[in-house]
């Protein structure tokens, strides 16, 4: 990873290129982010830095993290991540990672938490078919069917599609496009769907497939 950046997700719109065509795109609230520690080969055994978004008022903060904000004279922040740059030589606790470390054109891989739906059938969590519900099939229609053998192997095999927890796991989509860069307000709109709510908190790295 070369660059890296926290942001909130705002939202979706349009947006017009020169030739007139619409663009779908994804609004992002990227930075100002902070950088609040600094990771070495020498004391950590890798090299990364943390970085923090949103401010967080100090009351609301435990003891132990608010010592950590101080030692590198930062503000208490809402979000911490921790990015695995390639040189970090550059960067030191204090300095300030913004919009403008992207440009439009540029591939991108954003990681987010996906919407949760609670606990979803196999119809919609796994795209199973339902039956026929026509005669005789009963108030079974949507019902997972079997979940394996009686004789052999008398048990349910493990990772068997079954009904559960759907979504609210992070999510990465690759390979998205960065349309355009307001480096004035800290937006970044990215072509397409990027995962999770309006207002939850994504990372947005350069691309691994570049």
């Amino acid at each position: 990873m070369k660059k890296g950046i926290i942001g909130k997700k705002i939202g979706m719109t349009q947006i017009f290129d020169e030739k007139g065509k619409v663009i779908p795109v994804t609004v992002v609230e990227a930075g100002p982010c902070v950088v609040t520690q600094k990771k070495t080969l020498e004391n950590d055994g890798y090299e990364a830095v943390q970085v923090g978004f949103g401010d967080q008022k100090p009351q609301r903060v435990s003891k132990p993290l608010m010592g950590h904000f101080k030692k590198g004279d930062a503000a208490p922040k809402k979000t911490l991540k921790e990015l695995r740059l390639e040189d970090i030589s550059g960067l030191n606790v204090g300095d300030l990672i913004k919009a403008d470390v992207f440009e439009a054109g540029e591939k991108v891989d954003v990681t987010g938490t996906s919407k949760g739906k609670g606990y979803a059938g196999v119809i919609k969590r796994w795209n199973f078919h339902r039956l026929k519900e026509s005669h005789g099939s009963g108030p079974v229609v949507r019902h997972g069917g079997s979940s394996g053998a009686c004789s052999s192997p008398s048990r349910v095999w493990k990772g068997l599609k079954m009904a559960g927890h759907l979504g609210a796991e992070t999510v990465t989509v690759q390979n998205l496009t960065v349309a355009k860069v307001d480096a004035e307000n800290n937006l970044i709109a990215i072509k397409g769907a990027i995962p999770g709510p309006n207002g939850g908190i994504v990372v947005v790295r350069d691309t691994v497939k570049a």
